[in-house]
């Protein structure tokens, strides 16, 4: 034998033992042996014809045959036939008899191996034939290292069983084909009439619209009622048009530029972004509902927001059935190797916050990223490859074999429904031209250009089978082909003679029904979000009781025994203890709340302790379910990922606006790792897409000392994002103002996202506290005033926002200073700016107004309020910040003290100051020189 065989004469004797244990106790060996040793028994019986004798040799090449039928199911799809433009290259070693010790004069002889794949004992030549037609056809199947035999035999027997041959009705190749010849028309017809417009079109790729149709049709007979689709741009007009049922005119308004609304307050956003919402028709005569979820041009940023969607759908419109609701994500091979948030996705997939119930992946595989090829776009094997790191199946398939893609699909959608785990289905097949229509693909593939110029599309490829099959006739499709083309000509005709259409995307249709877009007046109205004192009494004691008969951490008693007296002795709450308030009202009034991110359960800083571990045991209480509601509390520790649970959240909240959806960053630091899904959705969908969301994010901040990786949430960030009136950003100082505004989110007729920079420090700070009354008298306040100042006395007014007010008011207390006020802006955006003009007007007698901020002056809020009173001749601030810097804070904790020193003593200095930079440079020269860390 070869040093390639799979197994050697040394293993005779391994062989022979498990044959033993066989024969003393059946159930002692592996399942895949035991069926060995069944079809050998059943070859020395009577029953059986022996071909040849029993030998050791043979014996041996018996082990020989199961290691080549499982050389197949694990290797088979590197030699499949799924490549329609390329040759595929050559792997070593391959699948040659010799590979597996056995040769050409073995094919007549009758091996028990057979039973292993359901044929009994059989000859080698029909046991290769099977795994050849099941294994390296246009089909290719990975699923041999899923860790689980169940699932690795459902697989093998449905497979094997139908050789993975598909066995469609003539009936159902006529809808096949029907589907196929819309996705090519349509896209023909695009071309031909819109000239050099970019549509990203699907040529190359058009079977996937009727393995589409045929995934939604296999779902629906198997219980699906609903499918969440996330997609890039490339084939979304196909999809639109053809899946979604979105009319051809509708398209064709937009490729004439006739759907633009002057009046409309939205900016709108390209064809190929934009998404739909639908009802289509199954075939069993049920109505199954379709989302196609909106995306930018960051490809995959859609899948986490998809699977957020259906998560929300499953939690509440499906009562946690999983099977009555699917996502599909549709992907790019160079963008599902090379995008990192697909990874995030799949890891979120089975735990138990992010759970789907498994999704439905579809690659469209042109073997091309605009213009770099495969080669250079990824280290794998396969594009999908990144799915073995959750053990998830896949199927490639060749692009020109439509029926094999539709069997594959419902393949895949069997196996979700049963097992609710993803699936990959990877569509070998190509791009006909460039990354747009006007792009020159020759000038970096010309090999492989020239062969797609010469190649028939999948649709020829598919009627030429038909016809030679007879299941359809070519006078057939002739006239189809013409219908289709009539009916579009038709509907671009009607179009051509219209002035103008508007799109309608309800926005506030389904879950979002009864609420609005607001006004800007809408805006200032303060709304009441004061509870009760004995709802409040009520619900702070339920969530300061620990259950007696529950062991818990001493320190952990401790801290619930100081909550407890919050709550009956002092009144006066703290921060930790207003927001599990505001949680605990909420779902009082029947307001779901959800809360994510990296360490929630006890915060970061230990501060919320929402769920409480047992003393002796992982066991976890929750005091928020202690609560008589019906409406659920749920807060998950995340995996360590912001892109994806982020994306995840803001869809969730997208689902269910009348849900309290909250995600926390670790530090505020760290959420510029989902800076894309902050640009392209939360900032921006309304505009795009007119879709609004209430998702909460809490970002810790404030300059603490603890270097740059610790202090900065990026105010600036999200505050050069402000417009139009798109987003909320707070940087509240109190217990209460935070209780109020995570009130306000539910309690108006519109949702906006909001974003709060949350303490450290104040966490544990004695004076950031609130009374009992502020929350059962109070309402949100987007400023709040100095109290204590006495107007004819101000001299100089401080504005700021957040930590720094509690550095300010210690100045002004142990100084005395009664010629300057503090006055605290909550509400960063949308700015309370008619409450800063009354402040100007009250404090009339002051000759200085300036913005106070830890941040450096190229950050914080600074530039925004810098922009938006630069011109005002009522209110004209100075600053007073660290300098100008690269980096949001020091390293050093000396450095941050001095730096943080001067900004309050300047604060209170009158005249005659030196500038910050002087200060701070002078300051930084004399650590250096000491060696002062």
């Amino acid at each position: 034998m070869s040093e390639q065989d799979y197994i050697n004469s040394g293993n005779a004797a391994y062989i022979n033992s498990l044959y033993e244990a066989y024969k003393q106790d059946p159930e002692s060996i592996d399942y895949g042996w035991q069926k060995f040793f069944e079809g050998f028994d059943f070859g020395l019986s009577d029953n059986a014809t022996p071909v040849t004798p029993e030998t050791s040799d043979h014996f041996l090449k018996e082990i020989n045959v199961l290691n080549m039928i499982e050389g197949y199911r694990g290797r088979g799809h590197l030699f499949a036939k799924t490549n329609p433009v390329r040759e595929r290259r050559k792997y070593f070693p391959g699948k040659e008899l010799e590979t597996f010790g056995l040769s050409e004069a073995d094919m007549d002889t009758v091996f028990n191996a057979g039973v292993e794949v359901g044929l009994g004992p059989a000859t080698l030549r029909d046991i290769r034939q099977l795994l050849e037609e099941t294994y390296c056809g246009t089909i290719g199947a990975e699923y041999h290292y899923i860790r689980n035999p169940i699932k690795i035999k459902w697989f093998q027997e449905r497979m094997e069983k139908q050789r993975n041959k598909p066995d469609f009705t003539a009936e159902q190749k006529k809808l096949m084909l029907n589907k196929l010849s819309q996705a090519v028309l349509f896209e023909n017809f695009l071309g031909t009439k819109f000239l050099g417009q970019k549509r990203f079109s699907l040529e190359g790729a058009e079977a996937m619209i009727p393995a589409l149709d045929s995934v939604i049709q296999k779902g629906a007979q198997i219980g699906i009622e609903e499918f969440i689709i996330g997609m890039a741009h490339r084939g979304r007009l196909n999809v639109l048009a053809n899946i979604m049922e979105k009319t051809y005119k509708e398209i064709f308004f937009e490729f004439e530029g006739k759907n633009f609304d002057s009046e409309s307050p939205h900016g709108g956003d390209v064809k190929y972004h934009l998404g739909f919402s639908t009802d289509v028709a199954a075939a069993n005569g049920k109505k199954v509902h379709l989302s196609l979820c909106p995306n930018p041009s960051h490809l995959e940023a859609v899948d986490p927001v998809v699977e957020g969607i259906t998560r929300s759908k499953i939690d509440f419109k499906y009562g946690g059935d999983y099977t009555k609701i699917a996502p599909i994500l549709i992907h790019g091979d160079a963008s599902i190797a090379g995008q990192g948030i697909v990874y995030e996705v799949l890891q979120m997939e089975k735990l138990e916050g992010y759970r789907t119930g498994g999704t439905i992946h579809i690659v469209i595989n042109n073997q091309i990223g605009f213009t770099t090829n495969f080669k250079d776009a990824r280290s794998s094997t396969y594009c999908t490859d990144v799915a073995k790191t959750v053990l998830s199946p896949v199927f490639h398939v060749n692009g020109d074999d439509v029926e094999a893609l539709a069997y594959v699909i419902n393949l895949a959608m069997e196996y979700r429904q049963l097992f609710h785990d993803d699936v990959f289905i990877d569509i070998l097949c190509y791009r006909r031209y460039g990354h747009n229509e006007a792009d020159e693909p020759k000038f970096t593939q010309p090999v492989l250009y020239k062969a797609i110029d010469a190649h028939p599309n999948p649709r020829e490829v598919y009627l030429k089978k038909l016809i030679a099959e007879g299941s359809v006739t070519e006078k057939f499709a002739k006239d189809a082909e013409k219908q289709f083309r009539d009916l579009l000509q038709g509907q671009l005709d009607e179009v051509k003679a219209q002035d103008r259409f508007t799109e309608t995307i309800p926005m506030f249709a389904g879950a979002w029904s009864g609420l609005h877009l607001p006004s800007e007046k809408e805006l200032l109205v303060h709304v009441d979000t004061s509870i009760t004192e004995a709802e409040l009494l009520e619900i702070g004691n339920k969530i300061t009781d620990l259950p007696k008969e529950k062991e818990f951490f001493k320190k952990i008693e401790k801290l619930f025994e100081d909550r407890k007296k919050m709550v009956n002795e002092t009144r006066v709450f703290d921060w930790a203890m207003g927001e599990l308030l505001a949680y605990g009202s909420l779902l009082k009034e029947g307001h779901p709340v959800r809360l994510s991110g990296e360490d929630v359960k006890r915060g970061t800083f230990s501060h919320r302790h929402a769920v409480v571990t047992l003393a002796e045991s992982e066991d976890e209480y929750i005091p928020l379910n202690s609560l008589d509601t019906k409406a659920p509390f749920n807060i998950y520790n995340s995996l360590l990922s912001e892109y994806g649970v982020l994306g995840f959240e803001y869809g969730y909240a997208l689902a269910n606006p009348n849900a309290l959806t909250i995600w926390e960053a670790q530090f505020g630091d760290f959420v510029n790792g989902a800076q894309i899904i902050i640009d392209q959705y939360i900032a921006s969908a309304e505009t795009k897409w007119q879709r609004g969301n209430g998702l909460v994010m809490l970002l810790p901040h404030g300059y603490e000392g603890q270097g740059p990786e610790h202090s900065s949430a990026r105010v600036e960030r999200f505050m050069e994002l402000c417009a139009d009136n798109n987003i909320q950003v707070a940087n509240c100082t109190t217990p209460a103002n935070f209780f109020h505004i995570l009130r306000r989110q539910l309690k108006r007729g519109f949702r906006k996202p909001l974003v709060i920079f949350t303490p450290k420090s104040l966490l544990r700070n004695p004076k950031c506290a609130s009374k009992l009354e502020d929350f059962t008298h109070g309402r949100f306040h987007e400023l709040i005033d100095d109290v204590n100042a006495d107007p004819k006395k101000i001299k100089r007014v401080l504005l700021c926002t957040g930590k720094v007010y509690y550095d300010l008011l210690e100045k002004q207390q142990v100084e005395k200073r009664t010629d300057i006020a503090i006055v605290r802006v909550e509400q960063l955006y949308p700015t309370p700016v008619h409450q800063i003009l009354k402040v100007k007007a009250k404090y009339a007698k002051a000759k200085e107004f300036i913005w106070v901020q830890e941040e450096p002056e190229n950050m914080g809020a600074w530039p925004y309020i810098c922009r938006k009173f630069h011109n005002d001749k009522v209110v004209k601030l100075d600053i007073i910040s660290r300098i100008e810097g690269s980096s949001t804070a020091t390293g050093y904790a000396k450095q941050h003290a001095a730096q943080q020193l001067y900004i309050i003593n300047k604060a209170f200095e009158t005249q005659g100051s030196k500038t910050v930079k002087e200060t701070i440079n002078k300051t930084t020269k004399k650590m250096a020189e000491t060696g002062a860390d």
